[in-house]
């Protein structure tokens, strides 16, 4: 008998395998998932099972609220409710999901350090090469080796040979430092046969690597900076260079454009050691006030989190955030967040995403301000003036 009327309230044998459990992919749930009325909702109607929270189909799709359904022009609750995908990777959803970018391009700013690292390019140059101060060659004569000597270019721009005296050999190429020490020695032989051979070269480009070498450190060559809070970085060969407001190409191509002025055969790639720090301030009716550091995209919930939550008699509905534009000009905005705080709106317009240096005001409620003025007026105020005549008053009149 006990068996006939579970049979008859389940309406299948309880002793029978249950249905297996329909697994919808989330495509199919937004196309067909119907609206599920709050007040309509219960355990033994709902057609999402709690035990497949934990089963091993995925992805596993639970009732919810998606905000992008929403309309900001009037506020929605959990009546909207309706089956969304929730757990796209199931017990592994603690892995995180691979969400877009937080932006489109990074533009530096001040207090970001840059790493940039020094490339020898070794590639074939369009012109031919010219000497530069430091560099050394070798001056042959096949008519007379007493003219043979090896010199280094000094810091005028020249070289001092026999007969000849100083002769300018910067901004030269060898051929045309050979025709020139051609032309000026037929003053003494009649076939001077002058050969110019280059020991040492690209004494630019080594002084430069010498700046940054760090490979006895094992660290490369490289050199690491900060922008300043003028918007700029300082480097060895080209100084001052605007960097903040630039993505990390276009700082690229900038950097590169002004060595290639100095010296040819290398190249920077600057790369993005440290972020500069991100703060918001929540202050006011909070447990916690102070400055916190935002590692990545932050929320007004968020924030308030970070504070450790509101204080009882706070002003949910009244929050104020301080904005600082691009020109530094001030602005305010005002949130709701009672409503997503108490649990009521699962879409709260005051939800929004915070900026580097926010400024969150959790201000008091009007109770709350209306009980410190009659404490701070009447408690501390007048009682505190005169305790003395408002005591012997009373007493006077209690003793009629």
């Amino acid at each position: 008998a006990a068996l006939r009327a579970e049979t008859a309230r389940l309406g299948r044998n309880p002793l029978s395998p249950a249905p297996a459990v329909q697994w919808l992919d989330p495509e199919t749930f937004r196309r067909t998932g119907a609206l599920f009325p709050w007040k309509e909702l219960r355990p033994d109607r709902s057609p999402i099972l709690l035990c497949q929270a934990l089963g091993p189909a995925a992805p596993c799709p639970i009732c919810g609220v998606d905000c992008s359904t929403c309309s900001w022009s009037r506020r929605r609750g959990w009546e909207r409710l309706r089956a969304i995908a929730w757990q796209a990777y199931a017990q592994g959803e603690y892995v995180g999901h691979a969400r877009t970018a937080h932006v489109a391009e990074y533009r530096l700013r001040v207090d970001d350090q840059l790493d940039l690292v020094y490339r020898l390019t070794r590639e074939e140059t369009a012109q031919p090469y010219r000497l530069n101060v430091g560099d050394e060659v070798r001056v042959e004569s096949f008519t007379d080796p007493a003219l043979n000597r090896d010199l280094i270019i000094q810091p005028d721009g020249t070289i001092t040979l026999r007969l000849l005296g100083q002769v300018h050999a910067t901004g030269r190429t060898v051929a045309q430092l050979r025709d020139e020490l051609e032309q000026r020695y037929l003053k003494y032989y009649k076939v001077p046969a002058i050969t110019v051979t280059p020991l040492k070269v690209n004494t630019k480009l080594e002084d430069l690597r010498a700046t940054v070498d760090r490979r006895q450190g094992l660290g490369g060559q490289t050199q690491l900076v900060r922008v300043t809070p003028e918007g700029t970085i300082s480097l060895p060969a080209i100084g001052s260079v605007p960097a903040q407001g630039l993505t990390l190409g276009e700082l690229q191509y900038e950097l590169n454009e002004r060595y290639r002025r100095q010296v040819e055969g290398i190249e920077v790639i600057p790369v993005l050691a440290q972020r500069a720090p991100r703060y918001v301030y929540v202050l006011g009716e909070v447990r916690n006030p102070g400055r916190f550091e935002m590692t990545g995209p932050t929320t007004a919930l968020q924030a308030l989190s970070m504070a450790g939550g509101w204080n009882v008699g706070a002003y949910l509905r009244h929050v104020v955030v301080f904005r600082r534009g691009d020109d530094w000009r001030l602005m305010a905005t005002l949130l709701d967040l009672h409503g997503a705080l108490y649990g009521k709106q699962p879409c709260p317009a005051g939800e929004i995403w915070l900026s580097d240096s926010d400024v969150i005001l959790v201000p008091k409620n009007p109770v709350l301000v209306t009980d410190e003025f009659i404490e701070l007026v009447f408690t501390r105020g007048i009682y505190g003036v005169f305790p003395a005549t408002f005591a012997f008053n009373f007493a006077k009149l209690s003793t009629l």
